[in-house]
């Protein structure tokens, strides 16, 4: 089982895991084995590279038949890619007449017409029989068929070899990731810390340093623990993640909206949303045992930190505060010898004679005190580069950024990079911008209101500010570190690349990683998207759609379960409920080259909840390219194929109703990978402006070749076309999104 988690762990960095142990031999010749494992992994769309391939050939068959396990199991060879529709390349003809026809049928039970398994009758001359695998009106699947035509992948993807030293390194750089982790490195991480020890090294952030402390408190170490709580906010950001799982501090009620309004639906008599803001209410309810209580009032009765200052970190969450000094029974706690300091902390805390320092800030804002603003928010950095922009326009931008030059080398790198990367949006008076609010779904908002007060040269001028002032910053970061190589290669790759910084991604990729915001060439006229759910459920209602979102000059068109054919786009038809335990799946084909004829700009890929609640954890979605046709299997329509696989993704977190998962740029050739939650029952609830806000914040961030050569400019170093130089960067080095933040240095 070891092995196998952390197969799967290397697998997302593009490597084979094998422990120096399992190597017993150095045979040079390959063996029957090597080559059979070689052969299958091959119509799985991979291959080893040279010394992965050697070390493969010394190890024994059985772990050679566990890696061939795993991959299965990422790939999912195993599960059911049985559509509703056979041939469905081929549209059925199915009309919102044959469904009215039928629903009136099976009302007044005609006997003109063929019974199903379902105990639908279908009405003769109206759905081809013939053509389904399940019941053409309900969305139920009868016939199941196995993968047939796999191996067609125009390209095979290298695999490298990771030994102990590679997984060790790999653990220290999301321990030392110096930005937020996304959902795969958090799982990644998790599965580690399982079965690895703890290395000595510093944690960089703070929703890292939670997994952590709960891995120690798991192993009894409460006190080893407590030093890495420095500010009650540390201490309330592990509690609501043992409560909810949430390594962010989002408010109860948002969680219940949320939960609420993924549970309305189109039918009144089908919504749900009233008993599931009740459950969800009752979820959040906190409830501790007296050793948890006696813990945490211990770590808040040794913080070294003065009362008042707790109590102002204290203030912005207090109404959260408030319930947990009670679900954990502080006051009765702090009534007990030696528990002074707590006592302390709840008197103040409860009459709040302390100051809060935003208050401060704001009053002096509003009261356009230049000189008291600027002095409160230089005593914190991070917070004045979080309020930069919106002080240009409010105060001028030549004394704003006079103050803030500083204490810029006091603002945490990935800070100075984002106030670059949003430079051009924030200052554009017609641009509206992405945001996604702590716990809801991506929004976009316009301008700020006093961009109006200033013209287009000014606005320029803010601009070029801003750039000058964090290139200057970050180049004096660069160069204040000794180097003594000469020459750097960065591959060419690396600038379709983004640096991570901001993004923190809900969806798990089990597949090698990408980052939001990757582009992949589309090497054929065709690219087909996956869907498939349900796995180890059993047999339900559960109703999950894949739909497109076709965008042209002038007007809007959709591929979806109510619109199964459309100009360049097919749907495989739509299923409404999964068999026992294997899942289901629906596949649209999009076709390049019409869509060009059409006129089309972009194709947008989402998939939705139709069914009351979230997306259902586990679901996965996708989509496959390669440069020849890829085919589709006359007898059941299965058109999944591991190899032409591009890029997949599987939900864990269970808060969308609505996820776009990539765009297609049809002049362009192109697929961006994105990940966009949106609130909405079917793909008509999408905001397509909102996809254009996103694509622009994606495009407007630093790319990691960028950020390389600002590196390789500062410390002298000669940039060279190939891998014989000094410092390699190659995509390989770039899969580890935890590793490229250590260029963001503080």
């Amino acid at each position: 089982m070891k092995t196998k988690e952390l197969l799967k762990i290397s697998l997302r960095q593009n490597a084979i895991f094998i422990p120096s142990e399992m190597i017993s031999n150095d045979i040079k010749n390959l063996s029957g084995t090597t080559s059979v494992l070689a052969a299958n992994v091959a119509k799985l769309g991979y291959t080893f590279s040279e010394t992965l391939l050697h070390a493969l050939n010394n190890v024994s068959p059985n772990y050679k038949i566990e890696i061939l396990e795993v991959l299965r199991e990422v790939l999912g060879t195993d599960k059911n890619w049985t559509p509703l529709v056979k041939e469905w390349n081929v549209p059925t003809g199915e009309s919102v007449v044959d469904h009215i026809i039928t629903y009136f049928s099976n009302i007044f039970q005609t006997k003109n017409g063929t019974v199903l398994q379902c105990g639908h009758t279908i009405p003769d001359n109206t759905f081809p029989l013939e053509r389904y695998n399940g019941c053409p009106f309900c969305g139920t699947p009868f016939e199941f068929g196995k993968l047939e035509n796999i191996g067609q992948g125009s390209k095979l993807k290298v695999l490298e070899l990771w030994n102990e030293k590679n997984l060790n390194d790999f653990y220290i750089s999301l321990l030392q990731s110096k930005t937020a982790l996304d959902a795969t490195q958090v799982d990644s991480l998790k599965i580690v810390m399982k079965y690895l020890a703890l290395p000595k090294t510093d944690v960089a952030m703070k929703e890292t340093l939670m997994l952590v402390i709960d891995l120690l408190i798991e192993n009894g170490n409460e006190d080893l623990a407590s030093q890495f709580l420095k500010t009650p906010t540390d201490i309330l950001r592990y509690l609501w993640y043992k409560n909810t799982g949430l390594l962010q501090i989002i408010e109860p009620k948002t969680i219940i909206k949320r939960a609420s309004k993924n549970n309305q639906h189109f039918h009144y008599v089908l919504d749900t949303s009233v008993q599931a803001k009740v459950a969800s209410q009752k979820d959040l309810k906190l409830k501790y045992s007296r050793k948890e209580c006696l813990m945490v009032a211990n770590w808040l009765n040794n913080m070294n930190m003065d009362v008042e200052a707790m109590c102002e970190i204290m203030h912005p969450k207090r109404g959260m505060w408030v319930r947990f000094i009670r679900a954990l029974r502080l006051a009765e706690y702090s009534k007990r010898k030696g528990f002074e300091k707590l006592n302390f902390l709840m008197d103040v805390f409860y009459n709040q004679v302390y100051d809060v320092w935003q208050s401060k800030v704001n009053s002096s804002r509003l009261k356009f005190d230049a000189d008291k603003t600027f002095a409160l928010l230089k005593q914190r950095p991070g917070l004045f580069a979080r309020s930069l922009f919106s002080n240009m326009l409010w105060f001028g931008a030549d004394e704003t950024i006079a103050h803030f030059e500083e204490v810029i080398d006091k603002v945490p790198a990935r800070l100075v990079f984002t106030l670059n990367m949003y430079a051009q949006n924030y200052f554009d008076v017609n641009m509206q911008r992405s945001v996604k609010p702590l716990g809801g779904t991506n929004k976009r908002i316009g301008s700020n209101q006093l961009l109006k007060l200033y013209d287009d040269a000014q606005l320029e001028t803010m601009k070029n500010q801003i750039e000058d002032l964090t290139i200057l910053a970050m180049k004096k970061r660069f160069a204040s570190v000794s180097n003594p190589n000469k020459t750097i290669y960065i591959d060419p790759q690396l600038y379709n690349m983004p640096v991570s910084i901001g993004d923190r991604s809900e969806t798990v990729q089990d597949l090698p990683v990408a980052l939001m915001g990757t582009r992949f060439p589309v090497e054929g006229n065709e690219v087909r998207l996956f869907m498939q759910w349900g796995k180890d459920l059993l047999a339900q209602h559960l109703d999950m759609d894949l739909s497109c979102h076709i965008a042209y000059e002038d007007r809007s068109d959709m591929c979806s379960f109510s619109r199964l054919t459309t100009t360049g786009c097919q749907h495989s038809g739509d299923i409404r409920s999964i068999p026992n335990k294997i899942g289901t799946a629906e596949y649209i084909n999009i076709n390049i080259d019409e869509l060009a004829k059409a006129k089309a700009k972009f194709v947008t890929f989402t998939c939705n909840a139709y069914s009351n609640g979230s997306i259902t954890p586990n679901l996965v979605v996708g989509w496959m390219n390669s440069k020849y046709p890829m085919k589709i299997s006359e007898r059941t329509g299965v058109a999944y194929d591991p190899s032409c696989v591009d890029h997949q993704v599987r939900v864990t977190q269970n808060v969308a109703k609505g996820l776009v998962f990539g765009v297609l740029d049809v002049a362009k050739r192109e697929i961006v990978w994105l990940e966009m939650t949106f609130g909405g029952q079917v793909v008509g609830g999408l905001d397509f402006k909102g996809v254009q806000a996103l694509l622009a914040k994606l495009s407007s961030k630093l790319n990691i070749g960028n950020l390389l050569e600002l590196k390789a400019e500062a410390q002298g170093l000669t940039i060279v076309e190939n891998e014989n130089a000094d410092e390699v960067y190659n995509a390989q080095w770039a899969m580890n999104a935890a590793a490229v933040t250590q260029l963001l240095i503080d």
